[in-house]
């Protein structure tokens, strides 16, 4: 009997789907990888990749039918987990797209990063990282840690998370958070190292393990 936690991974067409799913099961979970919303409810986790322009995202997901059903698992305390433009879609909305909802399950807009002669956009590069409160992603993590980021957007350390993780890039922002039985990472786990690997096993140890 397989006693690993398992995943459902969302294939809408706008995530690295296949990267995320090797990324996952190097953690110790068994991923299902399915294009199908019928399969959200019930699921024990629901993991939302998303890479590209917010608005294609958005919609991507919306035309996918997972919108719905993905709402309705983590407003029911199914456990979530956004990478990237996963974790921007659980805000409000952004920046990127004006008039374009995102998921609104935490409130706030994503930012643009303003470009400077010491700092290029997009983003790409190590960041250390600041654990802030008791992140269920974070528990234990060795310090300092470093996470790989490619991005031109970024959820504010205005918004308000009590537990995850913070970087600064001209301004300071969310690399990691836990709010509730949402869970993201603004860096792809599977491009960051040992340190990437160490927070998806503690999404499948403090969070799946518990749930």
């Amino acid at each position: 009997m397989n006693d690993q936690p398992e995943v459902l991974l969302l294939d809408y067409g706008a995530g690295n789907v296949r990267s995320a799913a090797k990324a996952l099961a190097r953690a110790g979970m068994r991923v299902q990888v399915s294009a199908d919303p019928a399969d959200v409810p019930g699921a024990r986790a629901v993991v939302v990749p998303g890479q590209g322009h917010f608005r294609q995202v958005m919609e991507a997901f919306e035309s996918s039918g997972f919108h719905a059903p993905v709402l309705a698992a983590a407003h029911a305390g199914t456990p979530i987990l956004g990478i990237c433009v996963g974790m921007q879609m659980l805000l409000t909305d952004s920046e990127e797209a004006p008039g374009v909802a995102g998921l609104n399950l935490i409130s706030g807009t994503v930012r643009k990063f303003e470009a400077a002669p010491e700092r290029k956009v997009p983003q790409m590069g190590w960041n250390s990282m600041q654990s802030v409160g008791d992140s269920a992603l974070l528990r234990g993590l060795p310090a300092p840690a470093h996470a790989y980021f490619v991005h031109s957007y970024y959820v504010p350390a205005t918004v308000k998370v009590d537990h995850g993780a913070l970087t600064d890039y001209g301004v300071p922002f969310w690399a990691a958070f836990s709010v509730g039985n949402l869970h993201a990472t603004q860096f792809h786990p599977e491009k960051s190292g040992a340190v990437g690997l160490a927070i998806l096993e503690r999404f499948r140890r403090n969070v799946l393990e518990t749930y």
